[in-house]
């Protein structure tokens, strides 16, 4: 029979074609997490108890508890009166001595940040035949969307973060239609809060450096490509072997983080390598700076080493939204840094190089900072 022979033949296309969920103790854990686009919340979905090799990290890459923290804490700054004499220096202290920070009454409505956090999740709770629609194997800086997962380390010792990320592109050569239908309209809203927030944290933190405007010079250099990213950290059976990302410094000039009230950000304290945890605090968003800004700074403001631990009975969601350069500014520290007599600890590199270099080492800590010093 001529059509019981096509369904079959389509039936064998369809299910080669569809991304498998159910993981088997021998397959290919990247295969089934990346290509087929399952992520980790896939491997976590058929109850698993024991965690795969390849999500086991290195013991020097995982969180010592030990080195935590609890008497210190990174300062919460209320922007109630952002034009205060107080705030703005509140704001610059914060930059020079932890390069992290919390703001709240920032402006920004609690159900913007609200229905964000829930897209994330609708998203990465869609079957994995939906999510492979965003998934690029080979993507350039310049994405308009893409599903991605951090493998880290020689193709041999490859090692997953717990974590399974969404990135959107919001930049004007990004088509937001693109973006998936769960995420689209509420990453849109939020961008249109944050970005005029972001502006005016940078000006402040200008001033703190004798820099008195964004004017149109300086805007590409600042914020020339941004990105808001939506990541996932599915329940995990051992935390503690795992990470769901490793210490790292952010590339951007600076970075607007919301996280729900899961936990599990830490970031490097005063002493060097003990660790704090940022309490969430609803509504709030957490603020760093990243390593374009320390450049620019000429170390004035610090870009600071963090790391998110996962949970193992909660799903937690974070959205960071990475304020950039263009690629093709030139980054150096800023004319009025050097003008008594300061010397310049960076020398002038373009962003992209910058970029390439940090992507190539992530996540290297302050390691790609030495690209650029002279």
């Amino acid at each position: 029979n001529t059509n019981f022979l096509l369904s079959l033949v389509y039936t064998y296309q369809y299910s080669t074609q569809m991304p498998s969920s159910k993981f088997e103790p021998n397959d290919d854990i990247f295969d089934f997490v990346i290509k087929k686009a399952n992520g980790l919340k896939g491997i976590v979905d058929t109850n698993l108890e024991i965690i795969p090799n390849q999500c086991i990290q290195p013991k020097e890459q995982r969180l010592d508890k030990s080195q935590i923290d609890n008497q210190e804490s990174i300062p919460t700054i209320d922007l109630s009166n952002f034009d205060d004499l107080n705030v703005e220096k509140s704001i610059q202290e914060a930059a020079s001595k932890w390069g992290f920070f919390q703001i709240i009454n920032h402006g920004i409505p609690i159900e913007v940040l609200e229905d964000l956090k829930e897209a994330g999740h609708k998203f990465f709770e869609l079957p994995a035949e939906e999510k492979v629609k965003y998934y690029k194997e080979n993507v350039g800086a310049d994405e308009s969307v893409l599903l991605y997962w951090s493998a880290i380390g020689d193709k041999d010792e490859k090692v997953l973060e717990w974590r399974d990320s969404i990135k959107h592109g919001c930049n004007p050569q990004n088509d937001s239609n693109l973006w998936p239908p769960q995420t689209r309209n509420q990453v849109l809203e939020y961008q249109k809060w944050a970005k005029p927030l972001a502006k005016k944290l940078l000006e402040v933190l200008l001033k703190g450096l004798n820099v008195n405007e964004i004017d149109e010079s300086l805007e590409p250099l600042l914020m020339g490509t941004m990105a808001i990213n939506i990541n996932y950290y599915p329940p995990c059976p051992n935390p503690s072997i795992t990470i769901g990302c490793r210490r790292h410094c952010d590339v951007s000039c600076i970075t607007l983080l919301l996280q729900d009230d899961t936990g599990g950000l830490y970031v490097r304290g005063t002493k060097g390598d003990n660790w704090i945890h940022v309490n969430p605090i609803k509504g709030a968003l957490a603020v760093n700076i990243g390593d374009s800004l320390q450049i620019m700074s000429n170390d004035r403001y610090k870009s600071i080493e963090h790391c998110v631990a996962v949970d193992s009975s909660r799903a937690r969601i974070s959205v960071p939204l990475f304020v950039n350069p263009s690629l093709d500014s030139v980054i150096g520290p800023f004319p009025q840094m050097l003008k008594d007599g300061e010397k310049s600890v960076y020398k002038q590199v373009l962003f992209s190089n910058y970029w390439d270099y940090f992507f190539s080492k992530r996540p290297s800590g302050k390691a790609s900072l030495d690209f650029a010093k002279i």
